[in-house]
């Protein structure tokens, strides 16, 4: 039986304006009392109001006079009982989940971990507002085999001149002039955002004198961090208006698999408050024991009802309220996590899918969590799409020069239809990339060996230790000449080689132009110049370069379609490749095989509109054979005038033209 509120009204879980004032609905499993506690502009607590509990773990309620701006946050009360899971204690002041704006970011304190410290002095409060007018959003822009262009908002804009001191490091810099022309010139499909709601540092940061600089460790999931967004949703709406007014979508990276409470030591804040015992994942045979899948000290119970709802109306509210065309999933199998294990369809994972708000925005899996079972890479299944860590790793290999990789190139070059060629599934679900925010950035994989993280505190124990990076026999900067040469050289070839593989792809921002964090490939806590992109000092050279494949790229349908490709026949079928040497002929199982076979040729497409693709890892320029043609072959490359040589390192393109 449907609970109603006191109006006789299903209840909106949140806070809602009405005439009268505003309704409250909370949902509390396991607590006995919940209050509404008001605060007024000094942060003074001035009245509480307790909720009507309803036999679903539901407390509902009408607050009256209450107007826009109000200020409030919740305290709730029932059984500490941690070797059960629950952590209630009316001391802390929780943030309201369902919560759309906040008046300050949350910061850390050891006093949100201490049992009967009260904490409404420390906790952000939450801002009663009006939704704005509701948006029926079209079709996501999103061309699906396009660029996706990974960028943290504040690292991405803060140091950018153009931009109004005020707006640097916000959503507002987004919609910047400078920023869209910047992103049109690269010819980006969707700009992907780090995660944007309200997040807190880890515990063990703000000692080092650190902070987080990427967001994923959020307390909320709709309130927006008021660093980024200080007039809430109304900001990301106005970058999102602007952007689209480009031609560009926008994805939001999402957190739904953990919280910023950590583990049993963390910070009481929002949900362990709430109903620890529910919202999060706990071991069958000791229920005070949270399972830790995700690496950051729980896991948020997605298999849960209260938990899929707000994962649901966290989603929602960013389709209607600011039109966003897509969502990235952070750690995504912890959403398909069951009693049993993975499903790809979970219960979440397919509300999703069906949601009449959500059933058509593009949805991008990071098919990775740390949990048994947790890697899932190709399982998702449509229309899920999926980072493909896979193709990372088989391009960067090739080009450091590892033995018998041409044949896995080739294979991420095609879609990897290994991967995400099942039930009958024509077209590939990847999503390519060669760096993203978690890793070294392209220009330190050409220079750095191994990571350098000493500046994170963790004496050079966190982060990636299989880089499949390399330094050219120097680690780090290099005064070299010759030295900057090559790792110039095979920067530009690994970009390359990802604006010509096959399914959707995705470029950091700043990989285009030389952004370096100095080898440090987990600069999570890096709030500094080590994650700021700066403006002042482009590789301009390597910028043309990534504009002009880029532009061929989105000109060229050959390199955006999505099919697997398959062998050569000679017809009119646009999903065709041939694998040829450089002499011409066609690729044999012992050229595949070859351990130091360096070069190969990639020819897309019928006869009359062929796109030619020489990979060359080798140190000297080499004269190639392309196919017959009645037309001409006419070189792509950036830089040159050369129609018939695959330059040292490099990777050069060569369209078939019949005029």
């Amino acid at each position: 039986m449907m609970t109603l509120d006191d109006a006789g009204l299903p209840p909106k879980l949140g806070a809602s304006l009405t005439t009268t004032g505003a309704r409250f609905a909370v949902r509390a499993p396991g607590a006995t009392d919940i209050k509404i506690c008001l605060f007024d502009a000094t942060d003074a607590e001035i009245a509480f109001h307790s909720l009507k509990a309803h036999p679903d773990g539901l407390f509902s309620g009408l607050v009256p006079e209450l107007k826009s701006g109000a200020r409030y946050g919740l305290r709730a009360d029932g059984p500490w009982a941690p070797d059960q899971g629950h952590r209630f204690d009316p001391s802390k002041l929780l943030v309201d989940p369902y919560a759309t704006r906040l008046d300050r970011p949350f910061a850390h304190d050891p006093r949100h971990a201490i049992l009967g410290e009260d904490t409404a002095t420390l906790v952000p409060k939450a801002l009663l507002e009006a939704p704005l007018p509701a948006l029926n959003p079209g079709r996501p822009v999103f061309d699906p085999g396009g660029l996706i262009y990974e960028i943290p908002v504040r690292a991405f804009t803060l140091l950018h001149p153009d931009i109004p001191e005020a707006d640097r490091g916000t959503l507002k810099a987004l919609a910047h002039p400078a920023i869209i022309q910047h992103l049109c010139a690269l010819h980006v499909s969707a700009v992907e955002l780090m995660p944007i709601a309200a997040w807190i540092d880890e515990r063990h940061l703000p000692p080092l004198g650190l902070s987080n600089a990427w967001g994923y460790n959020p307390v909320t999931m709709m309130a927006l961090d008021p660093r980024l967004a200080p007039g809430g949703i109304a900001d990301l709406r106005q970058a999102v208006e602007a952007l689209h007014a480009a031609g560009i979508g926008v994805i939001l990276d999402v957190v739904f698999n953990h919280t910023g409470e950590s583990d049993a030591q963390g910070p009481t804040l929002s949900l362990r408050g709430l109903g620890n015992a529910v919202y999060y994942r706990h071991d069958e045979d000791n229920p005070g024991q949270l399972v830790n899948d995700t690496g950051c000290g729980n896991t948020l119970a997605c298999d849960r009802r209260e938990v899929q709802e707000l994962v649901l109306a966290s989603m929602r509210h960013f389709v209607t309220q600011a039109g966003i065309d897509g969502f990235r999933f952070d750690l995504a199998p912890v959403l398909g996590r069951e009693p049993d294990g993975f499903s790809a369809n979970a219960k979440l994972l397919q509300a999703i899918v069906d949601d009449p708000v959500l059933h058509d925005r593009i949805l991008i899996a990071e098919p990775w969590d740390i949990g048994p079972g947790g890697y899932q890479l190709g399982n998702f299944g449509p229309p899920w799409l999926e980072w493909n860590d896979k193709a990372r790793d088989d391009i960067r290999r090739f080009w450091r020069g590892d033995p018998c990789t041409t044949g896995a190139l080739a294979t991420r070059l095609s879609g990897s239809s290994d991967l995400f060629r099942r039930d009958g599934v024509a077209q590939s679900r990847s999503v390519n990339f060669v760096a993203a925010h978690d890793g070294f950035p392209l220009g330190d994989l050409v220079a750095y060996a191994h990571k350098h993280n000493q500046a994170n505190g963790e004496d050079n124990r966190d982060g990636h230790d299989a880089n499949h990076s390399w330094n050219h026999g120097i680690e780090g900067q290099s005064g070299n000449p010759d030295i900057q040469v090559r790792r110039e050289a095979d920067a530009r070839a690994l970009l390359a080689t990802l604006f010509a593989s096959r399914g959707a792809i995705l470029l950091t921002a700043g990989d285009e132009f030389g952004h370096s964090q100095g080898g440090n490939n987990n600069a999570y806590a890096q709030d500094n110049e080590t994650t700021w992109r700066d403006w002042s000092n482009l590789n301009q050279d390597r910028l043309a370069y990534a504009r002009t494949w880029a532009k061929l790229r989105a000109q060229s349908d050959l390199l955006r379609r999505l099919a697997f490709l398959e062998d050569a026949d000679g017809s009119e079928r646009p999903d065709q490749v041939a694998w040829l040497t450089s002499e011409g002929r066609a690729m044999t199982p012992g050229d595949w095989e070859a351990p130091d076979r360096c070069t190969f040729i990639m020819v897309l497409g019928p006869p009359g509109g062929r796109l030619a693709v020489a990979f060359n890892r080798g140190t000297d320029a080499i004269p190639v054979a392309l196919p017959e043609t009645s037309g001409v072959w006419r070189s792509m490359e950036p830089g040159t005038k050369t129609d018939d040589v695959a330059l040292e390192r490099s990777v050069t393109a060569w369209q078939e033209c019949t005029d």
